[in-house]
């Protein structure tokens, strides 16, 4: 019979074996859990000791990339040293143009050994994802800020890239804005999953959110309407390029929508003469002239298509968004809009775009036009015929919608595309052999998410499984394992301060607090 003693030291044993960490110490014999899947991963027995204090080795190239180990052994309470040259530290970071044709544009080889830690790449991308899938081997509570006396790294030998170049996150701001503070957030999170494409949609029915200097009564009136009990609000041209070169040191291009020739009405709110003689562009007619919307309707305004002010409008428009953005791509929508005159208007709107030096991305509709070959197609419903040639964002609804619910008959949510909602194990079922196809994206329609934790609740972490379904390729994918490895995550995700949905296919293994969003490892404050 065991004595009551012998089972408290039974039970002291175990709590301590559970919270070695919470000493300030890390279990170095567990396997880390990495997301996305790594292409290659080879786990092998041993590990490395992080030492007090550290040489970060680093040639020319990869200089800018050593900020981020600096601040991963920061948290980590060590030392640096910074070092130029060639296997002259415990941290060796190369890159190297020539490891393009073995890693690709965004692949790393990332080796920890008796020796340190080698992270190698043929680019400044490939590089950063190398230290993501780093940071992931660090305790999770080093995000919040926590010390550990000593972190051991499991030796392994990882060499990876991703499946597609298009990994991408949408945040609807028009129905509902979300603040530049959160939108800076949200390019952490993305980035920490190797996700590389933010779309925002800019304009709505209900909102406009970007200054144009040229047309200052879009912001001024159409800034300031929102969906029922939604926000209002919008970025100032200085935002947006901040938000820009935020993202950029991230490896995130970010993609800006115009919706247009429809879900115009915050435009024609703001212009009225933009409308056709006696509002004949807008059914139901609201008022002469528009006041704003805050209702849920689509498909029901439109451009003047038969009017050259129209396209004067949308040449000033793509015209000067094109000057303040970095990226190669603009967005024109072309969604849920019914006119004659609609083929004609995405060519035209097409070659506006590449006046100005860019290459529009047009919701699947527009492929009924004879497009450019630069055009990109984002199908959403697969109705839409596309040429043999054209390139293929694919955003399908009942995989990627991600303001429908995690679970049947989630409150707040969208059922119109799949009744039973948009499950984690949906996202991640996800495959197919369309060659045209270039990436994945997810995007959130903002009707009713209208609050930072909505947000939070439909993003994640459904878009983490888009993210190993966007690098991952589909032999290397298992749910059962992504949901194994998810499961480490929910602490992670909790230092993070991630609001996010606790979905009932994972048996989640946190223990942490919500809300304690962490500046140490994402955000800097020079550059």
């Amino acid at each position: 019979m065991i004595s009551n003693f012998t089972k408290y030291l039974i039970c002291l044993g175990i709590a301590l074996s559970l919270n070695l960490s919470g000493f300030g110490m890390q279990n170095s014999e567990e396997t880390p859990s990495i997301i996305p899947m790594p292409q290659t991963l080879n786990w092998e027995s041993g590990s490395y000791s992080i030492p007090n204090k550290n040489i970060i080795c680093f040639n020319e190239t990869a200089a800018s990339s050593t900020k981020w180990i600096q601040k991963l052994l920061q948290a980590a309470g060590t030392k640096t040293e910074l070092k130029e040259g060639d296997n002259c530290g415990n941290w060796n970071l190369q890159v190297d143009a020539g490891l393009k044709t073995d890693l690709g544009e965004e692949g790393y080889q990332l080796v920890i050994n008796s020796s340190g830690i080698s992270i190698k790449s043929a680019t400044e991308a490939g590089m950063f994802y190398g230290i993501q899938t780093l940071r992931q081997m660090f305790p999770p509570e080093i995000e919040s800020g926590k010390s550990y006396s000593s972190i051991k790294l499991k030796f392994v030998e990882i060499t990876d890239n991703p499946a597609y170049s298009w990994r991408g996150s949408m945040l609807d701001v028009a129905r509902s804005f979300l603040s530049k503070e959160y939108i800076k957030k949200h390019i952490d999170r993305m980035a920490f999953y190797k996700m590389n494409r933010l779309h925002l949609h800019l304009s709505d029915d209900q909102g406009w959110r970007i200054e144009i200097k040229k047309y200052p009564e879009l912001t001024e009136t159409g800034g300031k309407s929102a969906v029922k009990n939604g926000r209002s609000g919008f970025l100032t041209q200085k935002e947006y390029i901040e938000l820009q070169e935020y993202a950029a040191r991230r490896n995130i291009v970010i993609i800006p929508e115009i919706d247009m020739p429809g879900h115009v009405y915050a435009a024609l709110a703001s212009y009225p003469e933009l409308n056709c003689d006696n509002n004949k562009n807008i059914e139901p007619k609201r008022a002469t002239p528009p006041e704003l919307y805050d209702g849920y309707n689509v498909g029901w305004t439109r451009l003047c298509l038969e009017d050259d002010k129209t396209y004067e409008f949308v040449e000033n428009i793509i015209k000067e968004l094109s000057e303040i953005t970095t990226g190669k791509w603009i967005h024109i929508g072309g969604d849920e809009i019914e006119d004659p005159l609609y083929e004609e208007f995405i060519q035209k709107a097409d070659a506006i775009v590449r006046k100005y030096e860019k290459s529009a991305i047009g919701w699947e509709e527009s492929a009924k036009a004879e497009l450019s070959d630069s055009f990109i197609v984002q199908r959403w419903n697969g109705e839409t015929e596309i040429a043999k040639d054209q390139k293929i964002i694919d955003s399908f609804c009942k995989f990627f919608y991600l303001d429908h619910g995690n679970v049947q008959d989630q409150e707040n949510t969208y059922k119109w595309c799949n009744k039973e909602g948009v499950s984690l194990e949906k996202v991640y079922s996800y495959n197919t052999n369309d060659k045209r196809v270039i990436g994945v994206e997810a995007p959130v329609w903002s009707e009713l998410v209208i609050s930072d934790d909505r947000a939070d609740d439909r993003l994640w972490p459904r878009s983490i499984a888009m993210a190993e379904v966007a690098w991952t390729n589909a032999e290397k994918r298992n749910f059962q394992d992504f949901t194994e490895r998810l499961a480490e995550h929910g602490l992670r995700m909790d230092e993070l301060g991630i609001n996010y949905f606790k979905s009932p296919e994972v048996k989640w293994r946190n223990t942490g607090e919500k809300g304690v969003f962490s500046e140490k490892l994402s955000n800097e404050e020079d550059e």
